[in-house]
């Protein structure tokens, strides 16, 4: 098979990544206010809980999967008995997670009351088992990914407008968003063909994938656990109104960290073929530029969403969720470990078989993640979760580094700190005075905070990029020099040397 090329893969990545960060910002405003927020930490809630069933669906395949068909993707024999194999593991446990679902639906007092909302929303199990997502990650069709899912996100969004005008309406958007997230992988279930052939080939072994899928399952759980934890947390011994609440902090950060891991989701099945063919050059230079592309990203998106907290919460979700503020603001520092986690685990310990590294890591951050949750929530409520997710990203990253360190140092030494500080620093002094503009004009909170977000944020990122620019931080020289070369033929502006860096 032809190997597609990385510029155009991370290109139509871009788009997705834009798609998935446009779609909650149209719909959320709209939906945060009609629902209220017992009405968004309802469905937060199932949408949470039912997590837990489709990680045990999927078995840790939605990663083994990538790395196991991308070494070998050129074999279309071989790569149709692995996907088939894969894809019964994954019905197989669908049968079981249902089981198990179905048992605490109808035995849990705290379910009761929305049992139509959890039969709808674990649609997800089923829908996500027979999408194969893995196989076109792993053959990096990221132009059919991103086309589907922005046609499937569109129908949504109509959808959203048209059905979901009162507070009672939080059923239809728990279905609406589960069709955005996961209804095209009936259509990859249909497309697949052309890659694998369908018909039964015989001779299936499942154990191998099995026993190799088990470390990727366990990691899956850990981060399953302490990602969702604090939501089921809230549930059980708040309200739904806190669990709305932390939902619009976590909204945000969630479309930020789409943002800041973009990259290294496009580069995971490059970077496996890199070490299955035993070329590790080519594979330290993309670990490298991956790691420094979070340390461009993710920083100045913290600094600015902690700076613009409440702005963001008043214009994505309105003034109702004031108490969502301190909460969004505890938990930005995540975008940076978790932008960093996802290089040293992902793309690097991964590819070079160091799974059950990533997997201590992630165990270490669902433990500290319960303790604190335990410790925090009764007391601090969404703040409380918020402050347990960031001591669990913290510790997981501090873990991973611990094992990855003889690699990942001299990395790390590379990136331009330097030039990074100075362009927030820059950034900030240019933007903070926004947030005392009198915008006479806006009367409405949501409208006064869309336009002290929209000049802020033109400041802040305009002075942040042109710092890097004209202290020629290399990557972002190197960006640059690659788009003027599609138009004029020549560099933009000449990189320095590394004695001159």
């Amino acid at each position: 098979m032809k190997q597609k090329s990385l510029k155009l893969n991370i290109i139509m990545n871009a788009i997705l990544t834009m798609s998935s960060f446009l779609f909650p910002i149209i719909t959320f405003p709209y939906v945060s206010r009609i629902l209220l927020p017992v009405g968004t930490g309802k469905v937060s809630f199932a949408t949470s809980f039912i997590s837990y069933f489709t990680m045990v669906a999927q078995l840790g395949i939605p990663t083994y999967g990538i790395q196991a068909c991308a070494r070998i993707r050129d074999d279309r024999k071989a790569l149709t008995k692995t996907a088939h194999e894969l894809l019964f593991i994954n019905l197989i446990m669908s049968a079981f997670a249902y089981l198990i679902f179905f048992i605490l639906l109808f035995t849990l007092p705290k379910l009761q009351d929305d049992r139509a909302l959890y039969l709808i929303v674990s649609a997800n199990i089923l829908l996500t088992s027979i999408g194969m997502e893995w196989l076109y990650k792993a053959l990096e069709q990221y132009t059919y990914i991103t086309i589907r899912s922005i046609i499937f996100k569109f129908i949504a969004l109509l959808a959203m407008f048209l059905l979901v005008h009162e507070q009672k309406n939080y059923v239809i958007y728990g279905g609406i968003s589960i069709f955005a997230g996961c209804a095209s992988n009936i259509m990859n279930f249909i497309n697949a063909r052309k890659y694998i052939d369908m018909k039964p080939v015989g001779n299936y072994d499942l154990k191998p994938h099995i026993k190799s899928s088990l470390t990727f399952f366990a990691m899956v759980c850990a981060t399953t656990i302490y990602l969702h934890l604090d939501t089921i947390m809230l549930k059980f011994a708040t309200t739904d109104e806190d669990v709305g609440y932390y939902n619009a902090a976590v909204k945000i950060k969630t479309i930020l960290v789409s943002i800041v891991t973009s990259l290294g989701a496009v580069l995971l099945p490059r970077v496996s073929y890199y070490v299955k063919q035993n070329m590790m050059t080519e594979f330290k230079k993309i670990a490298f530029k991956a790691l420094n592309f979070v340390f461009l990203i993710a920083p100045p998106l913290t600094v600015y969403f902690i700076l613009f907290a409440k702005e963001g919460i008043f214009f994505l979700s309105g003034d109702a969720y004031q108490p969502a503020v301190l909460p969004m603001q505890l938990i930005m520092p995540t975008l940076i470990f978790i932008g960093i986690t996802n290089i040293m685990g992902i793309q690097i310990m991964i590819p070079l078989g160091k799974e059950k590294y990533v997997l201590y890591s992630e165990i270490a951050g669902a433990v500290t993640d319960l303790i604190l949750n335990a410790l925090l929530i009764p007391k601090y409520q969404s703040s409380g979760a918020a402050i347990g997710t960031l001591a669990a990203e913290f510790v997981v990253l501090l873990v991973q580094y611990f094992f990855l360190k003889d690699v990942i140092q001299e990395h790390f030494k590379k990136i331009r700190y330097d030039k990074i500080l100075i362009s927030l620093l820059l950034g900030t002094a240019a933007s903070f005075w926004v947030k005392n503009l009198n915008i006479f004009w806006a009367e409405k909170p949501a409208t006064k905070s869309f336009f002290i977000l929209l000049i802020s944020a033109v400041l802040f990122f305009g002075v942040y990029g042109l710092t890097l620019l004209f202290t020629k931080e290399p990557l972002v020289i190197e960006i640059i020099n690659q788009f003027w070369q599609k138009l004029f033929k020549k560099d933009l502006i000449r990189p320095k040397t590394e004695k001159q860096a």
